[in-house]
């Protein structure tokens, strides 16, 4: 079975089932500060999940791109991936453990749809701890639908959120496909072999979230009276399993990337264990650097947030490029390697053909670029070495690693890949305090989860999403219509604001915005959501993203005494405040250029 047969199989079981299907969303997340990428497909649906009506209902399903890159190290393996596809369905508020369950064994194991055979599964659910009971409910379906091997697992494997320090959470049962044939070499890793097993043996497939606890400032778990149901199947793991491989590289996903790769290099897959890692990383990295740079709110690489981590993905790929002797005179590999991704994925996701001239610029860009400083930098680490491997602990000091960066521009990721390569480390710890402040900003942005943003509904949040609006349309206002939203980042302490504008603007104008915001604050004015198609809200005056999908129904949040009567209208998925006046006080802290045709503001309620 292809992915595009799995995708399509999955969304037609599931509408079958009475879910209505939307839209997935954008890799790079709307209003969360915390996390730099969509992590999982229920991630732009933490606000439905926290208890906002959805437009399309309380049976979901969809799929979703995803980044993630706490692994990026393991890249390389069997396995791992930065960029993945997840198809998911929800229940909000709808059917619970029983009904996702028998739905999830129902697509897994008929011969009308997946077909696996249903003794090559086994499941995994939560154990218990403190007031939480095991989850028996959970573990009775399974016995029930004839599954045997159910694995009780503590609450680091088998248990989700909240999302902050408080809210919905709940137990999980991960579904795993044993990857052993029963041949020599292939049996269970011991007696103990189950499950959820890091042997290797059992690949987890799909996931049942059951949000059924709220979590209070007391530490206390209490009953939900309203529970949902978030459910995720990867799509290249299962079509891995479905296809008898031992790779998720192995697949037909994979296949025309690492032939482009092979071309290229004049290398063959398959045949050398560091030949395959290379060839692996690449066609990851080139995969996931094609749907940033492909998605609508796309980022450029840069050296802060998810340019950050683009421009190492982009860099990585490169150096492997170098191993695999593409030559020292190689250049634009990566775009065409890029332009096969483009071809496999457009079906699925027309905005890559949509964006293929930017993608393709800016790898050669960056790929350029990188060349230059991965020269200087390896040509310093090899006048280096001779010095380095006469020190009996093999450990390279922070300090040298920091030159390589500070002067060559040289990344620490490449100087430790290249410490390894040699049975050398660096001393981290070292590099880390010569180069606090880069690494406290890289960490604040990637080290928390769902604090802030998507998933916080506190009051100072919500007056912050509002005061987008104000800001949006306040801007429309004074600097003129061409002005667009091109992205927004909100916590509870300030507001960030990106939008098309080509020049800095003057402090008249600045002021003239805050006087404007503040105004319709002090007007006290009501905040009201209608739901409507996506064409009935652009004719009612309601301003969309420009690139975003959209679902059918959509919600319009509306500041003004009416629909005739309005200050700001816009398509939103909210929170927001009842009315402006508890606001505060409005005011810029700062206005600068966020990259080519795009200026960026910050902003506090006082």
């Amino acid at each position: 079975m292809t992915a595009d047969e799995l995708r399509d199989k999955y969304i037609k079981f599931f509408v079958s089932r009475g879910h209505a299907q939307i839209q997935g969303k954008s890799l790079l997340p709307e209003n969360d500060p915390t996390v730099l990428f969509t992590t999982a497909g229920m991630h732009p649906l933490v606000p439905y999940l926290l208890g906002e009506e959805h437009p399309a209902g309380k049976r979901l399903v969809d799929y979703q791109k995803c980044i993630r890159t706490g692994d990026i190290d393991s890249v390389g393996d069997a396995s791992h991936l930065t960029f993945f596809e997840m198809l998911g369905n929800w229940s909000l508020g709808d059917y619970f453990k029983e009904g996702a369950i028998k739905m999830s064994y129902e697509f897994l194991t008929s011969p009308e749809w997946l077909n696996i055979p249903a003794e090559k599964l086994g499941v995994t659910v939560f154990e218990g701890e403190g007031d939480v009971p095991r989850d028996d409910e959970s573990a009775a379906v399974w016995k029930e639908l004839g599954i045997s091997r159910i694995a009780y697992l503590p609450r680091e494997d088998n248990w989700w959120g909240p999302a902050g320090t408080t809210g919905p959470c709940g137990p999980d049962s991960e579904m795993f496909y044993y990857m052993g044939r029963g041949s020599e070499g292939d049996e269970p890793c011991g007696d103990d072999c189950k499950p959820g097993c890091s042997c290797g043996k059992w690949l987890e497939i799909w996931n049942d979230v059951f949000m059924q606890y709220n979590k209070n400032a007391a530490g206390e778990y209490i009953p939900l009276a309203r529970k949902c149901v978030d459910t995720g199947m990867g799509i290249e793991r299962t079509v891995t399993v479905l296809t008898g491989k031992a790779s998720v590289y192995d697949t037909e996903i994979f296949a025309p990337i690492i032939a482009a790769i092979e071309t290229a290099s004049n290398s063959k897959y398959g045949q050398d264990g560091e030949t395959d890692r290379s060839i692996r990383i690449i066609a990851d990295h080139v995969r996931s650097a094609t749907f940033i740079l492909g998605d609508p709110k796309a980022v450029s690489p840069s050296n802060v947030g998810a340019g950050y981590v683009l421009r190492r993905l982009i860099r990585r790929a490169v150096r492997h490029g170098r191993k695999l002797f593409l030559g020292e005179g190689a250049r634009n590999f990566l775009a065409a390697i890029a332009g096969v991704v483009i071809e496999k994925m457009k079906g699925a996701y027309p905005e890559l053909l949509e964006n293929k001239a930017r993608i393709i610029e800016e790898l050669d860009k960056e790929e350029a670029k990188f060349m230059e400083t991965l020269q200087k930098g390896e040509h310093e680490f090899e006048k280096l070495l001779p010095n380095l491997l006469k020190n009996p602990q093999k450990i390279m000091s922070g300090r040298l690693a920091f030159k390589l960066y500070d002067t060559y521009g040289f990344p620490i990721e490449l100087t430790e890949e290249l410490a390894r390569e040699q049975g050398m480390t660096v001393n981290r710890e070292e590099f880390d305090d010569a180069f606090k402040k880069h690494q406290e900003l890289s960490r604040s942005q990637s080290g928390q989860a769902f604090k802030g943003g998507l998933g916080d509904q506190g009051e100072m949040a919500v007056k912050y999403h509002t005061a987008t609006h104000l800001l949006h349309q306040a801007l429309r206002m004074t600097l003129g219509n061409h002005v667009a939203q091109k992205g927004s980042n909100i916590t509870a302490e300030r507001l960030r604001f990106d939008f098309v504008h080509d020049a800095p603007m003057t402090a008249e104008q600045i002021k003239k915005i805050e006087g404007i915001v503040n105004e319709q604050i002090i007007k006290d004015l009501p905040v009201f959501m209608e739901m409507m198609g996506i064409e009935e809200a652009k004719a009612s005056g309601a301003i969309a993203l420009f690139g975003e999908k959209y679902e059918s129904q959509v919600k319009v949040y509306t500041v003004g005494n009416s629909a005739a009567d309005f200050f700001s209208r816009e398509v939103c998925g909210g929170p927001h405040v009842e009315k402006t006046g508890n606001m505060g006080k409005f005011s810029i802290q700062k206005e600068q250029s966020s990259s080519a045709g795009v200026r960026r503001i910050r902003a506090v309620l006082e």
